[in-house]
């Protein structure tokens, strides 16, 4: 009894250790270029597709049979096998999704392929689809409610042959990178908090990472009462499933909290977008009041120096009457010569008294220019500062503080946790970055770079003195003049959150550039 009990935890703990190989194997692998074909259905006849996995999961396989009928639309068939549990994947995703996928970018969700069993499962699913021209992809999900696929594609159709023989017409319906994941690339996104997956229904993992992707839309703030009721639906799922409840039962209430983030999460981005409509008009309408004061104030101004002109011409002819009446007088009025002179004095000098006031005039008019130059100089900087942080986004997390703008790049740009040396695949990157910088001369830049406490304090200052020095000299050599460069490593001085754990140490080991306005 003591052998047969020690073979099986051998085979379960065997077991376990060949899917850890597989999981550090497939995480390794690099995307690749794929595309997948369109085939169009012929109607009343039933067509056989073949599917295969792509690079990260080779192993699975699927097959479908398709019929286009007057009546149902496009009628699937479709079976799966040795499917790997969706949150192997990531902490993200709950679920597989299929879809259909039209040359023309139309997108239908299928449905969902549920999870069974424990290890690597099987499994069938029976739709309809309206499409009659279509790819089929299968994709890993956060839940079954997404209204486009991610870019984790797990399974593509392969070229389709008719029960009767004939040739199918095909065409290229998508083209993409196999598995790179466009829902969590974003390090500020929540992942499901959840300790064993695999114990957890799917259901109320699906709805977890409803509400988690419901939240990161904004629906704490802009759809606080259906946030509120997708969270009183998962609390009821969970409790329900905690109790020993039918899984039916489970399942109801799980979907009904996905269905209640999904409508979260869309009045969340109608409410917000809302929300920055009516600020925008709120701003365009107080630079519509600035325009109208300052015309009236420079109205006003041309008001008072044209009845200045006025005045200054009536006082011209004015002068010139009384010097050709003085002119005409000059024998009779000889003694009268002296008045005539103090009067010409008094003329000279209000002449100059206006041309100082005019001249004053002229110097606040300038004043006012350059002040509406300065102004408009600062809004367009304003405009550039919002385009340079988008342009930045795709480095790495770009946020703005009271220093800047802040870049912080993951320690994937280096071959290894305690190197200085570049990866290969961050080369490309590297350079575009500091191509962006090199036309960012608005701003200085700081470089400063942190890792964690592993190790001595001196050797890790080293450590992030050479990083940040290497990303300064990659910089130089696009062109940025090493006076805008300034470099810091603080080692492990300066860490975002505890060092208790190999995911927070990550976090910790860290490059930030931060742009410093220079204006």
């Amino acid at each position: 009894m003591k052998n047969l009990k020690a073979i099986k935890i051998l085979t379960v703990f065997s077991t376990f250790s060949i899917l850890f190989l597989l999981c550090i194997n497939a995480s390794a692998q690099v995307d690749v270029a794929r595309e997948t074909k369109a085939v169009t259905y012929p109607l009343d006849e039933p067509v056989m597709l073949q599917f295969r996995g792509t690079t990260r999961f080779p192993r699975m396989k699927g097959e479908a049979k398709i019929k286009r009928t007057k009546k149902n639309g496009t009628e699937i068939e479709l079976s799966v096998s040795k499917m790997p549990r969706p949150f192997e994947l990531g902490a993200g995703y709950a679920t597989y999704v299929v879809w259909a996928i039209s040359p023309d970018g139309q997108v239908d969700n299928l449905g969902e392929i549920k999870r069974r069993g424990f290890f690597d499962f099987d499994s069938k699913i029976s739709v309809t689809t309206p499409l009659q021209i279509f790819a089929l992809i299968i994709t890993a999900e956060p839940h079954f409610l997404v209204r486009r696929p991610s870019r984790a594609i797990m399974l593509e159709n392969l070229n389709p042959f008719s029960m009767s023989g004939r040739t199918l017409a095909t065409t290229t319906a998508i083209q993409y990178f196999g598995n790179t994941s466009d829902y969590f690339s974003d390090a500020r996104t929540p992942e499901i908090a959840e300790t064993d997956y695999s114990k957890t229904p799917s259901t109320i993992l699906q709805a977890k990472q409803a509400i988690a992707l419901a939240k990161f839309a904004g629906a704490q703030r802009d759809a606080r009462e259906e946030l509120q009721q997708a969270e009183t639906l998962l609390q009821n799922a969970e409790n329900a499933w905690k109790a020993g409840r039918p899984e039916e039962t489970v399942d109801i209430s799980a979907r009904q909290a996905t269905s209640a983030a999904v409508k979260a999460e869309t009045t969340a981005a109608v409410r917000k977008e809302a929300r920055e409509k009516r600020n925008e008009k709120t701003r365009q309408d107080a630079e519509i009041r600035e325009a109208e004061n300052r015309v009236t104030d420079a109205q006003n101004e041309i008001g008072e120096i044209k009845a200045e002109l006025a005045r200054e011409t009536r006082n011209r002819e004015l002068a010139e009457r009384d010097a050709m009446n003085y002119a005409n007088q000059v024998k009779e009025l000889r003694d009268e010569i002296g008045k005539l002179r103090e009067e010409l004095g008094r003329t000279k000098t209000e002449a100059e008294d206006v041309k100082i006031k005019l001249a004053k005039i002229e110097a606040e008019k300038q004043v006012v220019e350059r002040q509406q130059e300065e102004a408009n100089r600062l809004s367009q900087f304003q405009a550039n500062q919002n385009v340079l942080m988008q342009s930045l986004r795709r480095f790495g997390a770009v946020n703005k503080d009271e220093r800047g703008i802040v870049l912080t790049l993951p320690e994937n740009y280096f071959t290894g946790i305690r190197a200085s040396d570049f990866a290969a695949t961050a080369e490309t990157k590297i350079t575009s970055l500091s191509e962006v910088l090199a036309n960012s001369a608005d701003y200085k830049i700081l470089v400063e770079a942190h890792t964690d406490n592993k190790g001595l304090p001196e050797e890790l200052e080293t450590l992030t003195q050479e990083r940040a020095k290497v990303f300064a000299e990659k910089m130089m050599s696009f062109g940025i003049t090493q006076d805008r460069i300034e470099t810091k490593g603080f080692g492990a001085a300066l860490p975002l959150v505890p060092n208790t754990t190999n995911a927070n140490r990550a976090k910790n080991r860290r490059v930030q550039i931060i742009l410093v306005p220079n204006i």
